[in-house]
Formats: C-alpha cells, sequence, structure tokens
C-alpha cells in the first residue's frame, strides 16, 4: 500500500506544479538531543524529524522525515538497557497529498479523521503521550448541506507485525431542520490478532439539536464481532443549558463490549479529569455512568465551576467517582484560580493493573491554585497542587512456597509547585515535586526539581532546555491508563519553523 500511495502522491504532486505558480512551503525542523543519568539504562538518545507542505492553491503536498539515533521513549517499559542495532531508524514518514475546492475533497495518505464524537471512529495522533494512531490510505470528502466522508485506510502499529489492520467507512451528516441535524456511519475494521485478523462491523446513528441557548446530542453503535458471538453497543448522549448568568449540562455514557482491538476510537469518558474506571482496562469493555456540571458567573469577577461524575461497571464491582470545584478571578493583568478534585476508585474484581497490583481502593484528592500577577514589570505566573493519595491493594506474595494475596494500605502526599515568567525573549519555567509518606519524613522524600529555558536564537528558531528530573506517574488519555517513565538529566530541543 505504501508503494501504490507514493505513485499517487507524485502523479498528484506533478499535476498541482504543473497547473499554480504561487506555491506556498511551510516546514518545520525539530531536533532533540537527551541525556538520561540513569545507571541501568542507556544514556543518550538523539532524534530528529523534518516535516514540510507544499500549497499550490487547491492542492496540498506534504511529508516528514523521522530519525531516532535511538528514539526515546516516554513508556517506562520500552527504554533501552544498552544500544542496539534495531533501535536505530530513519524513514520517510507521513506523507500526504490532498485537493480540496468548493465542496470536494480527495485526501491520499497519512491522515487524521473523527466519525462524529469520535465514539465509533477516530484516527489520531497523541503527542504527549508518544502514541500515533493515525492511518494512511485515501479520503473523500464532500461538504454542501450533506457532508460526507468515506475513507479506505491501512494502520501499521497494530499487533500483527507486518501485516496492516484496515479500517474503512462512511460517515453522513445532514440538517434536517435547522436546529436538528441526524448523522450516521458505517465502519469495518479488521485487526490481526494472534494468527488471523478478526472484524468489526459498527453501524451508528446521531442526532443533534440546538435551538437557541440549549444544546444536545445522543449516539448510538452497535458492533457485530464477525466469527464471535460477543457484539457489543455504546450510547453517549450530552446536554447543555446557559442562561444568563448561570452554564450547566449533563452526559451520560453506556458500553457495552465496545473496545475494538485495536485503538480506531476515542470514547467519551464523561469526567472532569478524564478517568476510566478502573487502571486495569481500557474504557469501553463494560461501563456506564453520568456527569452533571454547572458553571456560575458570580459578582466582583468570579466565577464558579462545579463538576461532579460517577461511573460503574455491570456486577458493581468496579465504581469510581470523580469531582471538581474551581473558583476563577479575573480583573486586569490580576488573575487567578483556587480548585479542588477528588477521585475514588474502588476495584473489587481480579483485574491485575499496570504496576502489578490488584487494587481495591484508591482515592485522590487535592486542593491546587494558579496565580497570574503583575510583578516589576512581568507577568509571572505561579502554579501548585497538593496531592494526597491513599491507597488498598492486593498484593501476591509467597511464603514456604505457598502462594497467597496480601492486604496492604498506603498512602503519601505528592506536593508541586512551578513558577512561570518570561523576561523578554527568555521564557523560564521553575519547578519541583516532592513525594513525602508522612509529614514527619520530609527530610526522607524524594524531590524532582527542574528548570526549562526557552529562548528565539534565530528568526523561526527555538532553543529549549531542561535541566533536572521529572516524577514520570500515571497519566490517562483517549480511555488508556499508562506509566510514564520518570526522568533525571538534560534535553535539548532545536526547533525551527520556516
Amino acid at each position: 500500500m505504501r508503494r501504490l500511495v507514493f505513485a499517487l502522491l507524485l502523479v498528484a504532486l506533478c499535476a498541482g506544479l504543473a497547473a499554480q505558480k504561487s506555491p506556498i512551503v511551510n516546514g518545520l525542523n525539530e531536533a532533540r538531543f537527551i541525556w538520561r543519568a540513569a545507571e541501568d539504562s542507556l544514556n543518550t538518545y538523539f532524534e530528529d524529524s523534518f516535516s514540510f507542505s507544499l500549497a499550490y492553491n487547491y492542492f496540498t503536498f506534504g511529508l516528514k522525515f523521522n530519525a531516532g539515533l535511538p528514539r526515546y521513549s516516554t513508556d517506562q517499559n520500552q527504554l533501552l538497557d544498552e544500544l542496539r542495532p534495531d533501535a536505530l531508524s530513519w524513514d520517510w514518514e507521513d506523507l500526504y497529498a490532498s485537493y480540496a475546492r468548493d465542496v470536494w475533497l480527495i485526501h491520499a495518505g497519512k491522515m487524521e479523521e473523527t466519525f462524529g464524537s469520535g465514539m465509533i471512529f477516530r484516527s489520531y495522533e497523541n503527542v504527549e503521550l508518544d502514541e500515533d494512531y493515525r492511518v494512511t490510505g485515501f479520503k473523500f470528502g464532500y461538504d454542501r448541506g450533506l457532508r460526507l466522508k468515506a475513507l479506505y485506510s491501512g494502520f501499521s502499529g497494530g499487533g500483527g507485525g507486518d501485516k496492516l489492520d484496515l479500517a474503512y467507512g462512511m460517515d453522513a451528516e445532514y440538517p434536517v431542520l435547522k436546529p436538528l441535524t441526524l448523522g450516521a456511519t458505517a465502519f469495518s475494521a479488521q485487526s490481526y490478532v494472534g494468527t488471523k485478523y478478526l472484524q468489526d462491523n459498527v453501524l451508528g446513528g446521531r442526532a443533534k439539536l440546538r435551538k437557541g441557548s440549549f444544546e444536545g446530542g445522543v449516539e448510538y453503535a452497535s458492533r457485530d464481532k464477525v466469527d464471535n458471538p460477543d457484539n457489543g453497543s455504546a450510547v453517549y448522549a450530552d446536554a447543555s443549558l446557559s442562561l444568563s448568568l448561570l452554564q450547566f449540562g449533563t452526559a451520560y455514557k453506556y458500553y457495552d463490549n465496545f473496545n475494538y482491538y485495536n485503538n480506531f476510537q476515542d470514547l467519551p469518558l464523561a469526567n472532569h479529569h478524564s478517568e476510566t474506571l478502573s487502571d486495569g482496562q481500557a474504557s469501553g469493555s463494560d461501563e456506564q455512568g453520568f456527569q452533571i456540571w454547572t458553571i456560575f458567573n458570580l459578582p466582583r469577577d468570579l466565577t464558579l465551576n462545579l463538576d461532579y461524575a460517577e461511573a460503574w461497571d455491570s456486577s458493581k464491582k468496579m465504581r469510581m467517582n470523580d469531582f471538581y470545584a474551581g473558583l476563577d478571578w479575573m480583573k486586569g493583568k490580576l488573575n487567578g484560580t483556587l480548585s479542588f478534585s477528588y477521585l475514588e476508585k474502588l476495584d473489587e474484581s481480579d483485574t491485575e493493573l499496570l504496576d502489578g497490583n490488584k487494587n481495591r481502593w484508591q482515592k485522590e484528592y487535592y486542593p491546587g491554585f494558579v496565580v497570574s500577577f503583575p510583578a516589576w514589570g512581568y507577568q509571572p505566573t505561579l502554579t501548585g497542587e497538593f496531592k494526597a493519595v491513599a491507597k488498598e491493594s492486593v498484593k501476591q506474595s509467597e511464603q514456604n512456597g505457598v502462594s497467597y494475596d496480601l492486604l496492604y494500605e498506603s498512602s503519601h502526599y505528592e506536593p508541586k509547585l512551578q513558577l512561570d515568567v518570561a523576561l523578554g525573549k527568555l521564557s523560564l519555567a521553575l519547578g519541583a515535586q516532592a513525594w513525602w509518606e508522612d509529614f514527619s519524613s520530609l527530610g526522607d522524600g524524594t524531590y524532582w526539581p527542574n528548570l526549562e529555558a526557552k529562548y528565539p536564537i534565530l528568526g523561526g528558531t527555538d532553543l529549549v532546555v531542561f535541566v533536572g528530573r521529572e516524577a514520570g506517574g500515571k497519566v490517562c488519555r483517549n480511555g488508556v491508563c499508562r506509566y510514564m517513565a520518570p526522568f533525571s538529566g538534560l534535553r535539548v530541543d532545536l526547533n525551527t519553523r520556516f
């Protein structure tokens, strides 16, 4: 497929060059050097990516070159103990060409795309987690009242090695009435699992209503697992209403066996902190829940934000609740936020977590603040939070050759503070994070100080230097939780735009 796509891109590029006389070229080069202070892993990493796009009126062509010598992974399970030849990589990637004129769009190559809310299909790149779920293929679009999309694509990042996962389908949306829009999706995915392809066929429909200050929507999808009777379904609905001094809204989710074999979806999680029901499984397999939120515009330039959510599985062995309260104040150059976050999860199943334990109960709560204020001609921003974590876990132990489950409780504190300030062209971020078992062990705690500086050394070129330590830890995005690797050392980034 890659050779075919590349040939079509060259043909389209030549046609575009012949048709236009005023090209627009944009490019970006990102080079990164990393020195990691660790005795049990490789210390030095280097990576570079160069991308550019060439636009000729209705035609756009782009590509990207990536090199990792070797590439540094933020996933702690993928860090290298020593340099290996197979860890070195360089290749031209992200090739694409598109033609967009009036209501028509034709795209070939690497792409991001979403059908509806993303519940049925979403192809995306998560830069923060270093994950790339973009597909490569062909897309057709039409937009004049009726919005129509159709694509056929492949994905090389699945579990099939050199075998491609396939994703293809159509999505249509039409404003039936002035306030009402209806949509429908037909999508299929073929995922190589084990020694064969497994196919999902998904049909979905959605409705969106916008009338004055009211906005609401509902989306339903059914999943047919070919050669497997264990089919699935999903429902997501939300609504909001805006009044003069008050906004409030609600959301509801229901997912039953609706997590794909690959990552061609982005399920709405319906909670403020984008948390999964359990750290031991991806969203979509078995869960339902609700969310309610409100925003009050108070006197004296104050705004109050409240958000509460609950979720559970069908057996009620896994439950969670999520709460957020924030008070915003903005007046001139002085503005700030006081907040309180609370998260609690109960897991009485036998699901094993990412750290190897079986969590029964966990709770996190943390007050936080953000304040930006004028000082000596500058506008620094101070951010802080004080997180308290308590857990009750089951961990396997062994004594006299006999394995058994050991129940233990633990708690600790994670304070964090950061100061950001721009001194002319120089931007500085000074941060510190700590881990305390209790207040009597402050001297024995673990600390992560760090400093990042950014400076434009040339026109269009920024130099970013980070030195210090980062704690790493759990990060949840797009319905999946993973543990990021802690870091101690030096990072140097040189980013050039043209």
